[in-house]
C-alpha cells in the first residue's frame, strides 16, 4: 500500500471543513482513533456494506447496484466501532438512476436523501462532483473500508486507501475487451492488473477523488482496488446534470 502524502477536500458547501491528510502510512497504529475521511459514509446493509459519498449536507451519492441501507453513518473511522462524534441518519427517499442496468451494470449511480441535513464539522463534510472529464493520467485517491477477518454481516474494521493513475480511454475499453465485458460509455478504469486474487475483502461503491472532486464511484473490480487492483468506476461528469436536477428539485 502506498503512502498518502497531500489531500485538500473540495467541498460543495463553503463552510465545509478542509481534511488535510498528512503523510499516514495506511496502517492503523499510524492513525489517531479519530481518523476520517469526512465526506466518506457508511451505508449499513444486508448482505454488504457501501460506501457513500456526501455531496451535499443532505444528499448521498453511491452506486445503484447496492442493498439499501438499514442505517447510515457519518463521521465514521472503523464501522465496527460507534464513536461519540459520528451522526447516524435516517434517509426520506431514493433516486436510481432510471438507465440503470443490473445485469451489466451501467449508469450505476443511485442519490440518497438524508432525511435532514447532516450537520458540518470537521468530521462530517461535503465534496464536490466533477462537471468536467479529468485529465489523463491523473492521479486519484481511493478511500474504502476493509475487514482484517472477514465474517458474514459483520462490520468492516479498517479505513484504507490507495493514490492511482487513471487510465486512458483507450486503454480501459481495450481492458474491457481482454475481460470480455460488454463495450459501454462512461466508465473509467484505475490500477492495474494483478495475476493473482488478493484475500483482501473491501467495501463496494468507494468514491475515486481526482483533482478534489469526484470523478468516479466503483462499480466493480478485479482483484483488490485497495490493494492497487484495477477498478471499474461510473464516470461521474456525464451524470453531473442530472445529479444537481435531483437535488434541486427534491
Amino acid at each position: 500500500m502506498k503512502t498518502f502524502f497531500i489531500f485538500t477536500l473540495l467541498s460543495l458547501a463553503a463552510n465545509t471543513p478542509k481534511a488535510v491528510l498528512n503523510e499516514y502510512n495506511n496502517s492503523e497504529e499510524y492513525l489517531p482513533e479519530n481518523f476520517n475521511v469526512p465526506y466518506m459514509v457508511y451505508l449499513q446493509s444486508s448482505p454488504e456494506p457501501c460506501v457513500g459519498t456526501l455531496i451535499d449536507p443532505q444528499w448521498v451519492l453511491t452506486a445503484a447496484h447496492c442493498s439499501l441501507p438499514t442505517k447510515i453513518r457519518l463521521g465514521v473511522y472503523r464501522p465496527n466501532i460507534k464513536n461519540e462524534k459520528e451522526q447516524i441518519c435516517n434517509y426520506s427517499f431514493t433516486v436510481v438512476h432510471p438507465n440503470f442496468d443490473a445485469k451489466f451494470l451501467k449508469n450505476d449511480l443511485m442519490l440518497i436523501k438524508l432525511s435532514y441535513p447532516a450537520t458540518i464539522n470537521m468530521y462530517v463534510g461535503t465534496i464536490a462532483i466533477a462537471m468536467e472529464p479529468m485529465a489523463f493520467n491523473e492521479t486519484c485517491f481511493i478511500p474504502t473500508w476493509t475487514w482484517n477477518n472477514y465474517k458474514n454481516f459483520s462490520d468492516p474494521d479498517v479505513l484504507t486507501w490507495i493514490n492511482e493513475y487513471s487510465l486512458s480511454p483507450s486503454d480501459c475499453l481495450d481492458t474491457l475487451h481482454q475481460q470480455k465485458q460488454e463495450t459501454r460509455m462512461n466508465i473509467m478504469c484505475i490500477g492495474h492488473s494483478h495475476n493473482a486474487m488478493s484475500a483482501t475483502k473491501e467495501v463496494s461503491a468507494a468514491p475515486a477523488i481526482c483533482s478534489g472532486r469526484v470523478h468516479g464511484i466503483l462499480s466493480w473490480g478485479k482483484a483488490s482496488i485497495a490493494n492497487g487492483g484495477k477498478g471499474f468506476f461510473t464516470e461521474i461528469h456525464p451524470y453531473a446534470r442530472w445529479i444537481l436536477k435531483m437535488i434541486h428539485s427534491h
